[in-house]
């Protein structure tokens, strides 16, 4: 175990120029509760904007509670991970019935809530309220993973306990919430994944990888699968001056908005077929391809017109404004920006 200036060289580094990242401006525990849930996943740099839009619309525990659904997606449309805002809301729920609109200080009391896993709540826990608990997340586990000097898969159970009892070790009593940022830091800007730069590193001389020269293998994960690749036909449907779009009411992406689209039907007539409907193609526009964390959608869009409005479960007929008000996945951007030029055409 490092001995305690580990935690005083790291608090003096994070001190001298950690990133002006807005939710560390606060200790308002709804608002770092919302910027830790956003983070999961997620780049800092792409969180801020979301995270200041959001606490403007949605301000407080009750008011995200009371929040519609849609208009709930919608603020979150393009971060990604949907069911993210939707456990969000269901915590929050709880959170006014259960403990008077104010978050528990406790991290055992936070990870009973939806959506707040071992690392949002320890997370929640030492930066709103000071408690001294270790937020362990990817980057975390890679810097306890070398300073530790810990060889075995990071992904086994024991393992993992080992660098979340290891990690509590070094938070200090004083100003556990700014280690853990440190930590995060550390990890985000140094201690990165593949060749770390060590000689910056503030700790580098507690650190069991760097003296042994194996800090680049470190930590050792089960190797990642290959996303399954789904070739899908997208059918953006024109009636008159609106276009046809469908709610999912598949577990991912639950509750956003797409256009009618089906498995392993990249030509019009199957696609068609695939949807049980009858209409006449207007032309190829174009395709698009988006990544998910195990699966991959290679898009091609399809122009089809019709001269009766078709009905479909789920579905409904939206102008150009229209679809800039329901909320769509970013897998359906290109679809959308497509079905927009082609409404704008006619009118």
């Amino acid at each position: 175990m490092p001995a305690p200036s580990f935690p005083v060289a790291l608090l003096a580094w994070y001190d001298t120029g950690h990133r002006a990242l807005p939710w560390r401006d606060t200790r308002d525990p709804y608002a770092i509760w919302v910027s830790e849930v956003m983070l999961q996943q997620t780049r800092a740099e792409t969180v801020i904007g979301y995270y200041q839009r959001f606490l403007q619309r949605f301000p407080t525990v009750h008011a995200l509670a009371n929040a519609p659904e849609q208009e709930l997606l919608k603020s979150w449309e393009g971060l990604g991970y949907y069911s993210r805002a939707r456990n969000l809301q269901k915590a929050a729920k709880r959170i006014v019935s259960e403990h008077g609109g104010a978050l528990p200080s406790d991290a055992h009391a936070l990870g009973l809530l939806p959506g707040i896993g071992p690392y949002t709540s320890r997370a929640i826990a030492s930066i709103a309220f000071g408690q001294q608990v270790a937020a362990v997340d990817g980057n975390v586990e890679r810097v306890i993973a070398r300073v530790a000097g810990i060889r075995e898969e990071v992904t086994v159970p024991s393992v993992g306990r080992a660098i979340r009892t290891y990690a509590d070790g070094l938070v200090p009593m004083d100003r556990p919430g700014d280690f853990n940022n440190a930590m995060m830091e550390l990890g985000a800007r140094v201690c990165v994944p593949g060749t770390p730069d060590c000689e910056a590193c503030p700790v580098h001389a507690w650190c069991d990888a760097h003296h042994e020269g194996d800090a680049d293998a470190l930590p050792v994960k089960r190797r990642i699968r290959t996303p399954v690749v789904e070739k899908r036909g997208v059918a953006i449907i024109r009636c008159g001056r609106q276009v046809l779009v469908q709610r999912r009411t598949e577990r991912m992406l639950h509750g956003m908005w797409q256009f009618p689209n089906a498995l392993d039907a990249w030509e019009p007539d199957v696609l068609l077929r695939g949807l049980g409907l009858s209409a006449e193609w207007a032309g190829d526009a174009g395709e698009a391809k988006h990544v998910f964390t195990h699966r991959v959608w290679e898009m091609r869009l399809h122009r089809f017109i019709t001269q009766t409005p078709i009905q479909m479960p789920e579905c409904r007929w939206v102008d150009a404004a229209g679809l800039d008000e329901l909320p769509f996945p970013t897998a359906m951007g290109a679809a959308k920006k497509a079905a927009i030029e082609w409404l704008e055409e006619v009118m």
